[in-house]
């Protein structure tokens, strides 16, 4: 995973409404229907919220008739859970290397 597509999906993360649409998909595909109802926006802000997921390849959509059906993206969602736990906190008690000098 680049460091790209790592941004891109912190950022898709970093709106509250996402996150919790991220959380309702964990639970399998859900309509667009069923996720409007749990939300006090329009439609049309919803579509925003599933463009961001959808393009950055976090979420997967796929149409069926006049419906959309979203899922998350197992693959891509694997690839940042391993990115994001692959980051640590190094204590050192040393402090920078250059204030050795």
């Amino acid at each position: 995973m680049t460091d790209s597509q790592i941004a891109e999906f912190c950022k898709a993360l970093s709106d509250e409404n996402r996150v919790k649409i991220i959380k309702m998909l964990t639970g399998g595909e859900l309509c667009a229907c069923k996720i409007l109802e749990a939300f006090n926006i329009t439609q049309p802000t919803l579509s925003h919220h599933m463009k961001l997921l959808t393009d950055c390849g976090l979420v997967s959509a796929r149409k069926e008739g006049k419906w959309s059906y979203y899922s998350i993206n197992c693959e891509k969602f694997s690839e940042f859970k391993t990115v994001i736990s692959d980051i640590s906190c190094a204590e050192s008690k040393s402090g920078c290397c250059c204030s050795a000098k």
